[in-house]
């Protein structure tokens, strides 16, 4: 495990995290900077309470940087140089509430200016879930071929992230980038994730996690234990892995 950043509770863990995402994501967009050297930061984003609860912070954010003073201008995100993608997505319109995109959109997306081109949603519906993996592999290829710049993680009590879950193929996989599961353990059983060679391409891996349910996990993470049994374990940033974490589910540290 990386960096353990632990926090009083998840209203904390929230505000540090989107603060740390501004300044994070600001010093990428300077002249020649990223992964790929551009300027444009590329970032995947996360579902769950901790992980909406930031992009609705970051919206609150965004907002109050517009409505400062010219006179003490507070620092913003360019968000038409920000390209985004997510770690997993169900199987279900991105109309419907269970829907990672469409919850992020409402959290965030819609109210900040992301060109729609720079949002790479999984557009599940419109082809069959392998086909629409292979095709989110291809879009990873063509828009963050070096990997991402941010990959924010939630994880479950059991070490879930993205839909990857313990003992599953998808937390198995080595190569492809991103797969189908037909049979996720936390309904709806269909989704597309990204998988741990994905996620590994990131630069920075922030896991946001907030529940005494989850304490468990949270020291098996910390204590680096098997993936395929804790798959939070397994996910490690290039430049750094940082373990947001509030003081319930830091409990048994």
């Amino acid at each position: 495990m990386g960096t353990l950043h632990r926090v009083s509770d998840e209203e904390e863990l929230v505000s540090s995290a989107a603060l740390s995402f501004i300044d994070t994501v600001a010093a990428l967009q300077s002249p020649g900077g990223g992964l790929h050297g551009d300027g444009v930061a590329r970032v995947v984003l996360t579902g769950g309470g901790a992980g909406i609860g930031t992009l609705r912070e970051l919206a609150r954010l965004d907002q109050a940087a517009l409505q400062q003073s010219e006179d003490y201008p507070a620092l913003s995100i360019d968000w038409t140089r920000v390209h985004i993608f997510f770690g997993d997505e169900r199987n279900v319109p991105v109309t419907d509430p269970d829907s990672n995109e469409g919850q992020a959109r409402l959290a965030l997306l819609n109210s900040v200016g992301v060109p729609e081109r720079n949002i790479h949603g999984f557009d599940l519906g419109a082809i069959a879930m392998e086909a629409a993996a292979k095709a989110y592999s291809a879009e990873i290829a063509e828009f963050a071929p070096h990997g991402f710049d941010l990959h924010l993680l939630g994880m479950g009590p059991e070490g879930h992230i993205n839909s990857l879950f313990p003992h599953s193929p998808a937390v198995r996989e080595e190569t492809e980038l991103a797969v189908a599961v037909h049979d996720s353990p936390k309904p709806p059983a269909e989704r597309i994730t990204l998988t741990l060679p994905a996620v590994n391409s990131s630069d920075r891996i922030w896991l946001l996690v907030s529940g005494a349910a989850k304490a468990e996990a949270v020291k098996h993470v910390v204590d680096g234990s098997p993936a395929v049994d804790w798959p939070a374990a397994g996910a490690h940033g290039r430049k750094e892995t940082v373990l947001y974490v509030s003081s319930d589910a830091a409990s048994l540290l």
